[in-house]
This record gives structure tokens, C-alpha cells and sequence, in this order.
């Protein structure tokens, strides 16, 4: 009885074996509405909001080949994904002007800035930290979600971006955060941000209208008269500045659009990937378990007991265990060098982008200036050749011009 109940146990178990093991994993996309502006915003209550493009989160331990982020994707996803948050935002209907900046020098109501701690085509997670022009932090969260099969489809609303829940969530919350706050607070938030301008392009004659507290907050102190005429000179001033940003993010959307459709292709694989990875490897180990199972079965299959073609049965089965056994276990080994393969094919792909904006040509007094180099930098420049401009006096408010590059189409695909 115990030699039956043991060739039935093998028997099942071989032919569990030679079957394989795999599951399939099917993921719906979460979603989340964005909320739109109802009624015509009263304009003197809109804050403009600027973006610093994200930080990476790589470790600077990190290897790639161990954890599948590679440092050319992180930098390209660090604008992308800033530049996204603000289509996004700039689309509500919320807010004043939304530009994506690239640094704190480019004085603006509030500041986002963020983290991307995961980024695989599959799962997202951004941590985002937004503070006002006082120094006042509003809050600091992280937005996560992960990707459906339908995030992907050719039949997807291809305004939406695979990981839309997170920016509809972030751009939830700030307005949420916004409208709490009474009409004073935000008005104090515009004119701090204003002063802020002025005291960097005059500290000596608006130095003093601000004042820092303790804790790092910043209150203005006192306004300037609407009828000073360097208000309204610098207020034109910073218009100027405005037209600037705005340039250099059409840089930011030129990339924007430039990489839309080899990132889009990247998150795609990246997401495949990753699940087949994970199928094939659980499949992979379910293998070597079941055929070592198989193994121990065959060889505790007692041959030399019963009649003799009981123990010729028994003999073929255990060669049949323990040749399926062999085959399962090392199929099982052949499906964990095939996930390794999925891996360098998503390394690959990281070789298509490049972050560096174009040069912008500006143009003060008939003499034209070049700036070059990233759109830090060419902010930086910017601001340097702003102060000689407004310390010189040289009329600039009439004669400067800036060349905006020109805008690459947007990708239909």
C-alpha cells in the first residue's frame, strides 16, 4: 500500500513539474480627479508658483546593474517629470503663472521642489516639499501610485501621463492647502516675494523693507510708495526677469516634448520588465522546488519490493522522476539568467537623453549678449548682466529683448 501511495505521489508530482509554474500579474491603474478652477479666479489672489526640477534620489552608492536606475534616465526624469507637475497645475485654472525654475534666485510666491525616491515604469514616488515666499513651509508628503496595463495602451487618454494620479494628487492638495489660507496671507505672500526682488536688484534702498525673524521667517516691514518711480521701474524690471524664465522654459518644454516619446517607450519596457522579472523568477524558484521534490520522490520510490512488474513500474517511474526533475530544476536556473537578460535590456535604453538647454540670445542697447551652458547657469548669467544693467542705468526697461528658441512639435505618438 505504502509503495502505491508513493508511485501516486510521484506520478502527480512529475506531471505538476513538466507542466511549469507561472502566474500572471494584472495591475488597474488607480485614479484620481483633478479638480478645475468653477468661476473666473479674482486674479489678485493668484499665486505664482515656481518649480526647482527634482532632485534624483540615486545613492551615490548606487549600482545600477543591482538596482535598475540608471543615472541617465534619473537626470532626464528630474526635468521631465517637474516639467509635467507644471502642465499639470498650469491647467487647473488655480494659480497665477507656474513656471518650472531653475533656481531660488528666481523669486516667485511659492516653491516646489522635490525628490524622486522610485521611478521604474511600474511604481512612482515622489516626495514633494512646497514652501512660500515667507520661508513658511505648507507641508512635505509623499505621493506614490503604481502603473495599470492600460497605462500603457494605445487606446489611452495620451494627455494623461502614466503616473497622472500623482500630479492630480499634489495639484489636489495645494489647492486645498491655498484655499484655506484667508485673502491677507496671500497678499502678504505677493508682496514679500515682490520685495524680495527689488532688495536683490537694490539693497540699499529696499534692504530694509524686509525683515527675517528667529525661525527664518521673512515679513515685509514696511512697502514702498506706488508712486516712487523705481517701483514702477523695477516692477518692469521684473517683467523682464519673467520673460527670461519663461524662455528658459521653453528649453524645459523643448525637452519636455523632445524625450516625450523614447521615455514613454522606456517606462513601457521598464514596466514589462519588471513584472516579467518577477514572474519568471517566482516561476524559476517554483521550479527548483518542485524539481528537487521530484528528485527526492524518484529516489525514494522503492524498486525492489512487489512483483516484478510492479518493480519495473517503479523503476521506470523513478528514471521518468528523476529526468523531469533534472529538467525542471536547471529550467528553473535558465529562467533566472533570462531575468537578468530584462535588465540589460532596460539598461539600453538609457542612452537616449541629454539634458543641456539650448543658448538664449539677449539683446540690451543694441549690444547682444550669449548665454550658454545649462538653464542655471544661464540664469545665473542672466541675473549678473540684470544688476549691471539696472546699477548702470542704461534704460534698459525700452531696449532689452529676448530671443525665445524655437518650440519642437509636440509628439502624437
Amino acid at each position: 500500500m505504502r509503495t502505491m501511495k508513493g508511485t501516486s505521489l510521484l506520478i502527480f508530482l512529475t506531471c505538476l513539474a513538466s507542466t511549469g509554474c507561472t502566474v500572471n500579474e494584472v495591475v488597474t491603474a488607480q485614479e484620481t480627479e483633478l479638480i478645475m478652477a468653477q468661476a473666473p479666479p479674482d486674479e489678485a489672489l493668484l499665486l505664482d508658483i515656481g518649480i526647482i526640477h527634482f532632485k534624483e534620489g540615486i545613492s551615490s552608492k548606487n549600482d545600477s546593474s543591482a538596482t535598475g536606475i540608471y543615472d541617465e534616465i534619473r537626470s532626464a526624469e528630474s526635468r521631465y517629470l517637474a516639467y509635467h507637475l507644471k502642465t499639470t497645475l498650469q491647467g487647473t485654472g488655480h494659480w497665477g503663472a507656474v513656471r518650472v525654475v531653475p533656481s531660488l534666485d528666481a523669486y516667485t510666491d511659492v516653491i516646489i521642489s522635490g525628490t524622486i525616491k522610485e521611478s521604474d515604469g511600474e511604481f512612482i514616488v515622489l516626495q514633494i516639499s512646497v514652501a512660500d515666499a515667507r520661508g513658511q513651509q505648507w507641508y512635505r508628503r509623499d505621493y506614490s501610485t503604481q502603473t495599470g496595463i492600460s497605462s500603457y495602451s494605445r487606446n489611452r487618454d495620451r494627455r494623461q501621463d502614466p503616473y497622472q494620479k500623482v500630479f492630480n494628487d499634489i495639484a489636489n492638495d495645494l489647492r486645498a492647502y491655498v484655499a484655506q489660507l484667508p485673502p491677507k496671507t496671500i497678499r502678504q505672500v505677493r508682496q514679500v516675494s515682490e520685495l524680495q526682488f527689488f532688495a536683490d536688484m537694490s539693497p540699499r534702498a529696499f534692504g530694509e523693507h524686509l525683515a527675517t525673524d528667529a525661525d527664518g521667517l521673512v515679513t515685509a516691514v514696511r512697502l514702498p510708495a506706488q508712486n516712487d518711480p523705481s517701483v514702477d521701474r523695477l516692477r518692469q524690471i521684473r517683467e523682464r526677469d519673467r520673460l527670461v524664465v519663461d524662455t528658459l522654459n521653453e528649453h524645459y518644454a523643448n525637452f519636455y516634448y523632445g524625450i516625450a516619446i523614447p521615455y514613454h517607450s522606456w517606462r513601457k519596457t521598464a514596466r514589462e520588465e519588471a513584472i516579467n522579472y518577477r514572474q519568471v523568477k517566482r516561476a524559476s524558484t517554483m521550479q527548483i522546488l518542485m524539481g528537487a521534490v521530484v528528485l527526492a520522490g524518484s529516489m525514494a520510490v522503492d524498486t525492489d519490493s512487489g512483483g516484478r512488474n510492479t518493480r519495473n513500474i517503479n523503476r521506470s517511474l523513478r528514471n521518468i522522476g528523476l529526468s523531469q526533475g533534472f529538467e525542471t530544476m536547471f529550467a528553473g536556473f535558465s529562467r533566472r539568467s533570462e531575468a537578468s537578460m530584462h535588465l540589460e535590456a532596460i539598461k539600453e535604453l538609457s542612452e537616449s537623453f541629454g539634458a543641456e538647454a539650448a543658448p538664449m540670445v539677449v539683446t540690451v542697447e543694441g549690444q547682444t549678449r550669449r548665454l550658454t551652458g545649462t538653464a542655471a547657469a544661464q540664469y545665473e548669467s542672466w541675473r549678473r548682466l540684470l544688476k549691471e544693467i539696472y546699477e548702470a542705468e542704461t534704460g534698459f526697461v525700452d531696449s532689452a529683448d529676448v530671443s525665445a528658441p524655437e518650440r519642437v512639435p509636440e509628439p502624437t505618438g
